[in-house]
Order: structure tokens, then sequence, then C-alpha cells
């Protein structure tokens, strides 16, 4: 078992950079997959969020750039990185540059949302790794700012979720472009027909690494489920948040204008929120997770759009304020929590039209969510649990308090770099200088 990063086979000045952000241990996905990466091997990853994926083909990417260094050619790039959505983006491309600060190599990332003529500046010198979203990188493919075919690897990440955002003919396009002489890796948390027909299509015998099956949680997450009218929810969240004044939480909504909506009435109600979700800028989006790491707020309610890349430590609590429509998504909101070690607790809210949805992610992550215990009105645990009746495997995993703890079973590490117990609610404070593998 290869239980330290020098014996993946990873340079010494790489191996200082890696101490240098913190990182203590290689998480099982970067223990699996950087030494098929080292030797040159496709590889199609499945792991959940939070499992050190960047990491794991961040650094044997650094790696084989440092050993054959070669400037990047005028609007070219050596390696292309993809990802779903702009804080992904930006969460890559920052983990990516605190490993290089001593080395020659660029990082530069391009995304929606913000000014493309200084992206097109920034590409016309090259740059060594570009990370992107895909919608903007083909607009500069279209502006002839950036010129694919130098790149020798190319990297999709999170590829489920880029095929949910209907990336697929834009991910073909640009795998058109890209040399064909090429390393490949593809990760992704879940393992649908249509990416195993990507992965068939652009990757050439694929090394495969599973760490985590398929639509299962951290197993540092308490999950709980509480039944009630639509209506009654926001009355029921505030008075969880109100408990709870020191947590940092995140609350996921389905639609923008829901998302802004609730998050005014917190404000109103005199909690710290922000927002995040389609409607707001880049800049704002920033601000918003700025804030939140900072502690200037610590409620933040979002869309899908923030269920994958923000990595936020400290994060205690995630509400499902409104069940997503996809139950893949359930497992990407609730892993913004219980990261780096940390436990963490999510909580369900489920109104009686949401019960099929309930019914879909029990189904996906194989356990019946906990029903909590105590007044939960309007509905009772019993109604909902009659409610839910008929397609479940069995009775739920017994009862718990609103916000107390009984831990979800059947599920992969959270991501850990470090092995050390960590508070099981982690109070809000200001960050410690320390880099999460996510």
């Amino acid at each position: 078992m290869l239980t330290d990063f020098k014996s993946l086979g990873l340079s010494d000045d790489l191996l200082k950079a890696i101490a240098d952000n913190g990182y203590s241990a290689p998480t099982p996905i970067q223990q699996k997959s950087i030494p098929l990466i080292l030797d040159g091997r496709d590889l199609m990853g499945l792991a959940q969020t939070g499992t050190g994926k960047t990491a794991a083909f961040g650094l044997p990417l650094i790696e084989t750039l440092l050993a054959d260094p070669k400037k990047p050619q005028p609007k070219g790039t050596h390696a292309l990185i993809l990802a779903p959505t702009r804080e992904l983006v930006n969460q890559i491309a920052k983990n990516l540059i605190g490993f290089l600060k001593t080395t020659p190599l660029r990082v530069t990332s391009v995304v929606g949302g913000v000014s493309i003529n200084g992206q097109i500046k920034r590409l016309s010198k090259g740059t060594d790794i570009l990370v992107a979203t895909p919608g903007r990188l083909l607009d500069l493919v279209d502006r002839r700012a950036v010129d694919l075919g130098t790149a020798s690897y190319l990297v999709l990440d999170e590829a489920d979720q880029m095929l949910d955002l209907g990336f697929i003919h834009a991910l073909r396009r640009i795998a058109g472009l890209v040399a064909d002489d090429r390393q490949t890796l593809l990760f992704s948390a879940t393992m649908p027909k249509q990416i195993n027909e990507l992965a068939q299509s652009y990757l050439r015998n694929p090394a495969r690494v599973e760490v985590s099956p398929a639509g299962k949680t951290a197993d540092k997450i308490s999950q709980s489920v509480h039944f009630l009218d639509q209506k009654a929810k926001t009355d029921f969240l505030l008075t969880q948040l109100k408990n709870q004044p020191d947590d940092m939480s995140l609350v996921f909504c389905r639609t923008k204008h829901g998302a802004e909506r609730l998050m005014r009435k917190l404000a109103q109600s005199g909690i710290a929120a922000g927002s995040i979700h389609g409607n707001k800028s880049q800049n704002q989006r920033d601000r918003a997770i700025k804030g939140l790491r900072e502690g200037d707020i610590n409620v933040l309610v979002a869309t899908d759009v923030a269920a994958r890349g923000i990595d936020i430590p400290g994060v205690s609590h995630v509400y499902n304020f409104e069940l997503p429509e996809v139950a893949e998504a359930y497992v990407h909101r609730i892993g913004r929590t219980a990261r780096a070690g940390a436990e963490g607790e999510a909580v369900a809210l489920c109104a009686p039209e949401e019960i099929a949805l309930l019914r879909q992610i029990e189904k996906l992550i194989g356990i019946d969510i906990p029903v909590a215990s105590g007044d939960v009105p309007p509905m009772s645990a019993a109604e909902g649990r009659a409610k839910r009746k008929g397609g479940q495997r069995g009775k739920p995993q017994g009862a718990r308090k609103p916000s107390g703890g009984m831990r979800s079973h059947g599920s992969t590490a959270g991501g850990a770099n470090d092995n050390s117990k960590q508070a099981r609610r982690p109070r809000r404070r200001k960050p410690q200088g320390r880099q999460s593998a996510a």
C-alpha cells in the first residue's frame, strides 16, 4: 500500500510543495491514480466529490510537465482541464497554483460571467495548464484566441455533471480539437451509460480506478429527513439556523428565483446569509463564497451550481430545502460538508409532493435516510413514513433529534488528507491556511 506521497513516484521538489500546502498523506484516489497517470495510462476514475481528485490528476500532470519543460506556444497549452462550473474551475486552478509557486509553470483559468478580453490577452502568450468551462472555452476557440491542438493532456473532471448540464456536444467538439496523441483522464462521481460511451470514445485502454461506489455518501455525514409541508419549511429552517448561530451552513434550492427569495427571507429574519445561483455574476458569486469563508455570513443559499466545486472548510450543515430532481445531485450537495476528515450533518426537508424524489435518492444511496424525531409540524414523522411506504426496502434506520447525529452507513472516505479527529460540529472560524485535496 502506497501510504505516502514519496512512494507514489513524485520528485523531491514537488514533495516539498505538497508538504508546504499542508498535505500529509495521499487519499485512496490519489494512491491509486497517481502511479497510473505517471505511467502514461489513460484513466477513468470513479470517485465522489471531496475525495482529493484535483491532486490525483494535478500532481502527476505537474510532475510530467516539470520533467520535460517546454515553453507553450502562443495561444497554446500543454494540458487542458475541463470542469462543469465556474466555481469548480476556480477551485481547481487555485489548488494547482498552490503546487506551482516555485516552478516556471503557469495556470490559466477561463470561465463565463467575466470579461472575455482579459482572458484573450492572457492566452495570447500561451499557458502550461488551462482550466476551463466548456462554454467559455468554445467561445475562445471561435474567436481563435486559443489553440487546443498543442494539448497533450485532457482531463474531464465531474464528467457526469457536464453531461447533466448539456455539455455532451461541446465535449465532443473539444475532444476533436485536442491532439490525437494525448493522455486522457476522466473523473466522475457516477457512471451512467453516457459516461461509459464517452470513455469508450475518447480513452484508449483506460485503467479504471474506483474508490467510491456510485451514489455512496461520505461516511462522516449524519443524514436525516424531516417531513413537513412546503409552506412550513422556511420557519423550520429559521429555527434550525438560529439554534446554531455560529455554524456554517449551505442551503440548497431547486431554482435561482427560489434561492434568492429564501436568502432575502433569512436576511430579513436576522440571519447573515448570501446566495449564489445562475443570475449572479462571477464577481457576486466570488464575494458570497469569500463572505462565508471569512465569517461575514454563515449561511449560503444556493442552487446546484454550488453542489460541486465549492470547498469551504468548516461547513457543518447542508440543508436540502428542496429535494433535487436528479438523485445524484443529493450526493454532491451533501458532499459540501464532512470534508478533509471533519464530520457534518445533512438535513433534508421533504414536502408531500417530494416523496417520489426522496425514494429516488434513497434507492441511489442504498439506505433509508433516518426520519428525524421531535416536533416537526405540520406532518409527523409517522405520517411521513406512511407516505413513503411502498417504494422502500424496509423501515427507516431509526429516529433522531432534528440536529442530532445518526450516521448513515455504507459510504466512503470523505476526502481526508488529515487523519486526525476533528470536532463533530466545527465552529465558524478564520481559515487556517490548510488546502483541501478536493
